[in-house]
């Protein structure tokens, strides 16, 4: 037709213009890539070379994120990298560190001890427990007589007066009972036979009895303690020494009218009890109407003290002397001293050694400023002493210390690097460290 041909396409429908169309490709010819017998379908170049970029791109992120991990900021595979890890830096620093030690202890006015009340016969009359009592203070009554308090070492062993003197025997002769020549006086006559007698043998007159001599001071230590204790009481007229003279018979006349008792000038065994200063007195050991004794009344010092039972496998802190810290019941720390250490340990009270609790030794810790310990007569209390003390040592705070793999301690550093330390005393919370790579002032990481 109008001079055109007809050709055929490949699906053998004729076509326009007489010439063969050319081959098409992949899925624009309507065939599937891959399929046998057809070409492999060409590349853009411009295809090729973006995909080049995004497989370089791929590996870059792939090799960061493993850069990471290896470091430790970050992990995974999915999501943004972890943050660094949170954690504050401290220093190295060189000090001193003392190790501090707390013990539990009780306040009190010490363990009661009983007053060596001599006086026999019935109590009529008892202190309250918690009286303070001084020198010249009644302490207790026994058959209405009052048993006196004064200071001194000695305790009262006898009675205290003037001594009576010895007597003296009349001498051989005296008052014509004896004849000098030794011959006796027979009351008869020495005449020739008369009868009648011719000597001197008429009876001698009746003997008089001996003169006593004058009392006499009595002598010694305790006579000295009494005339001490009564010149401090205000009494004058003798001699503080040791004779009990005339002029202390008079003064303790003067201060038993003062007490309301005979005025003998003596001083009876039970009348008086010796203690080394002001008392504080504690429980009776006697209700009234009974039977005076040694445990008729118990007393204490008047000074409030701090009692500790220390471990005897620990109490190398306790000597005498050593300073301590008290801690109150209200928090409030109190100096205290160490008085006395006991010499001997016993097993924990009830234990009876059967389970196997640890001995101790008592210690006695004083307070010197009593006003700071208020009102609180008793309770419970801490003691906190110093143990162990190193000067000049490397240290950091306990919580910047971690445990190593291989074992041991190390600290690490503001860059990630771990380091080996040595460890010694802990004390208030640091520690000393040591290694050959640790220095004052290097900066170490205390994780969170």
């Amino acid at each position: 037709m109008n001079g055109m041909f007809t050709g055929r396409s490949t699906d053998g429908e004729p076509t326009a213009g007489g010439a063969e169309p050319e081959p098409e490709t992949g899925t624009e010819a309507g065939t599937e890539p891959g399929t046998e017998g057809t070409a492999p379908p060409r590349r853009a170049p411009g295809r090729r070379r973006s995909r080049t970029v995004l497989v370089a791109a791929a590996f870059v992120l792939v090799t960061a994120v493993a850069v990471v991990g290896a470091l430790g900021l970050g992990g995974g595979d999915e999501g943004p990298a972890a943050p660094p890890r949170a954690g504050s830096a401290v220093a190295v620093t060189r000090t001193t560190l003392v190790e501090r030690t707390k013990v539990e202890g009780t306040l009190g006015y010490g363990t009661e001890i009983p007053l060596p009340v001599k006086a026999t016969g019935t109590v009529t009359w008892l202190p309250e427990a918690g009286t303070t009592a001084e020198r010249g203070d009644t302490l207790l009554r026994v058959d209405d007589r009052p048993v006196v308090l004064l200071y001194g070492p000695l305790p009262m062993y006898r009675e205290l007066g003037m001594t009576a003197g010895p007597t003296t025997a009349p001498e051989p002769g005296a008052n014509g009972d004896t004849d000098p020549g030794g011959g006796a006086d027979t009351g008869k006559g020495s005449g020739t036979g008369t009868g009648k007698g011719s000597g001197t043998g008429t009876a001698p007159p009746p003997t008089a009895p001996p003169a006593p001599a004058p009392p006499q001071p009595l002598r010694g230590m305790d006579v000295l303690q009494f005339e001490s204790n009564l010149a401090a009481l205000g009494y004058e007229g003798f001699t503080v020494d040791e004779r009990f003279t005339t002029g202390t018979e008079r003064a303790v006349k003067r201060w038993q009218k003062a007490l309301g008792l005979p005025e003998t000038g003596r001083i009876a065994l039970g009348d008086v009890v010796y203690a080394s200063g002001r008392v504080r007195l504690g429980r009776a050991g006697v209700r009234l109407g009974a039977a005076a004794g040694d445990n008729a009344l118990t007393y204490t010092g008047t000074t409030r003290k701090v009692l500790v039972d220390a471990s005897a496998q620990e109490a190398s802190w306790a000597v005498r002397g050593t300073d301590v810290t008290v801690g109150l019941p209200d928090g409030s720390p109190v100096k205290g001293t160490v008085a006395s250490v006991g010499r001997q340990a016993t097993s924990p009270e009830g234990d009876g050694g059967g389970s196997g609790g640890p001995p101790t030794v008592p210690v006695t810790i004083t307070v010197p400023d009593q006003r700071a310990l208020g009102r609180l007569e008793s309770g419970p209390v801490t003691v906190e002493y110093v143990g162990r003390k190193r000067e000049k040592v490397l240290a950091v705070p306990v919580a910047a210390l971690v445990a190593l793999a291989e074992g041991g301690h190390g600290l690490e550093t503001e860059d990630g690097r771990f380091v080996t330390a040595r460890t010694g005393l802990f004390a208030d919370g640091m520690v000393e460290v040591s290694g050959p790579a640790l220095r004052e002032g290097l900066k170490v990481r205390i994780p969170q």
